[in-house]
């Protein structure tokens, strides 16, 4: 989908992009989730925990509530809608886990990105991830909120260690996993050409940094997308897989 800046800035960006997301071939549902808005700037992977009715339903209910979301007519007011909508979701999945006979969490990490104007606002909790390829060089823009990247910070492995971790799967934040939920937010200018991707941790456990920045750095959003996704069916995919790739023109 392509969608013009609708502010009329005097250096006007557009953008469009495409997403996928694929059960992979371990699992039997598909928990993650995607919202493509590009026509109000917006893109969301929402990572699903908590076993089928519990992980889907988690992420989708982050999904539906971000679709309610009005752009409005400032960036400050776009964001504070969008933190409502997340922590009355953490709430509702809080109290759905505390109704269950399993008495589990249900929860989902989050990742989404806002364009508004030249801007370029970034949101997440848990794992999955945001990376920008501009001028060729791949960066990383989100922290991972996961017990590996603790140790990390902490000097305790290396990163190449924390890629093989046996603790690799525990996320220290999510929506849905505690009543004191919070975001970590960023933001920048967005520049001609940048490339966006937004990914669930399926694609990351498979897939290294540096084929990250050889695969983006080529070809249309769509064929990236269905790149990464059959290069991840290609060696197991043991978990749910989404990506969004979003060009910004």
């Amino acid at each position: 989908m392509t969608a013009s800046n609708p502010k009329g800035n005097t250096e006007s960006l557009s953008w469009h992009s495409y997403g996928i997301t694929n059960v992979g071939k371990v699992r039997k549902h598909n928990e993650d989730s995607l919202l493509e808005r590009s026509e109000a700037g917006m893109w969301v992977v929402a990572d699903g925990m908590g076993g089928h009715d519990g992980g889907d339903v988690a992420s989708q209910m982050i999904v539906n509530s971000l679709k309610k979301v009005h752009e409005g007519i400032s960036l400050e007011r776009y964001i504070d809608d969008v933190e409502d909508k997340l922590i009355d979701v953490n709430k509702k999945l809080i109290q759905k886990a505390s109704e269950s006979s399993k008495r589990t969490t249900i929860g989902s990490t989050v990742v989404m990105m806002l364009a508004y104007d030249k801007y370029c606002v970034y949101l997440w909790a848990g794992d999955s991830r945001l990376y920008r390829l501009r001028d060729n060089e791949l960066r990383q823009m989100t922290t991972d909120h996961s017990q590996v990247e603790q140790y990390v910070e902490q000097g305790l492995i290396s990163r190449e260690e924390a890629a093989v971790h046996p603790h690799g799967n525990m996320i220290t934040r999510a929506v849905g996993a505690a009543q004191n939920f919070f975001l970590d937010m960023d933001i920048q200018e967005m520049k001609k050409g940048d490339r966006y991707l937004l990914c669930s941790d399926g694609l990351t456990k498979h897939t290294l940094d540096f084929e990250f920045e050889e695969m983006l750095g080529k070809g249309s959003a769509e064929e990236i997308c269905k790149e990464l996704i059959d290069l991840t069916l290609d060696r197991g995919a043991g978990d749910n897989v989404t990506a969004i790739v979003i060009d910004i023109d």
